[in-house]
């Protein structure tokens, strides 16, 4: 499958001081065929293939792939699947199923090597990830099902802009007023049919603001309340893995 972009992005893997000895994208992926040929399981050659890559975004036939949002953030995820596109001779289906749609790993592996293949820039950028955008788009959920609880309680009335009251609730702004914000600092412009990379992005931008603007008791309390929504999301599924332990101690020490 060829690849092609506009311009060489900058490399992602950002604690390898020569790029230059970086794969290309077509090497990592017959490198990752080679392995798992060789005896290597399917997991661990995709870890090392991430370990490998260096491109933070890339386009691939009609479809537009980003890795890296603003620089910070890694979905590895995301990067995992199109890699295992390459192969789909080599990968059981249901194996790949479940680690794109459910995050629940073939093999067992401990956190620590799960970072340790990855490198420490990569999965310093995939918690960035985990807490920017899956915590925080937790959190979301979680204020919007407070707001609904709220209306249902109400004897008259009912609000159906509940999203605009959740935007105002976490971020003090209402979502136009957001929009416009964000269009004013990265020039990307949200519509009615956002990309969903570039709603990802926007979730993380928010993220960021969040940590801006509220002071760190507020900080903790809804990133407290994040994390408590993704749990209750993640009960039905055991086996689910994010290379990472996430609660509050680890974010206030990441963003204290």
């Amino acid at each position: 499958m060829s690849t092609t972009t506009e311009s060489r992005p900058p490399l992602l893997e950002g604690d390898v001081e020569d790029g230059q000895h970086l794969p290309a994208p077509d090497e990592t992926v017959l490198r990752m065929r080679q392995a798992i040929l060789s005896g290597q399981h399917w997991f661990e050659a995709l870890l090392d293939a991430v370990a490998r890559w260096r491109l933070p975004a890339e386009r691939v036939g009609d479809r537009d792939y980003r890795y890296l949002i603003h620089g910070e953030a890694f979905d590895w995820l995301l990067l995992a699947e199109r890699l295992l596109d390459e192969m789909p001779d080599l990968v059981p289906p249901a194996e790949r199923e479940a680690l794109l749609w459910e995050n629940r790993w073939p093999i067992d592996m401990e956190n620590d090597e799960f970072a340790l293949r990855l490198g420490p820039v990569k999965h310093s950028t995939h918690l960035n990830y985990l807490y920017g955008v899956l915590v925080e788009e937790a959190l979301q959920l979680s204020v919007e099902e407070e707001i609904h609880k709220e209306v249902r309680s109400r004897a008259w009335g009912y609000d159906q802009r509940v999203d605009e009251s959740m935007y105002h609730r976490v971020y003090g702004r209402g979502r136009e007023e957001l929009f416009a914000l964000h269009y004013e600092e990265t020039g990307i412009l949200m519509r009615h049919d956002v990309p969903y990379a570039d709603w990802e992005a926007f979730t993380y931008w928010l993220f960021k603001q969040r940590l801006k603007l509220q002071d760190k008791a507020r900080v903790a309390s809804d990133t407290r309340k994040g994390l408590a929504q993704l749990t209750r999301m993640e009960l039905a599924v055991s086996e689910r893995r994010h290379g990472a332990h996430l609660d509050e101690a680890g974010f206030a020490a990441r963003y204290g």
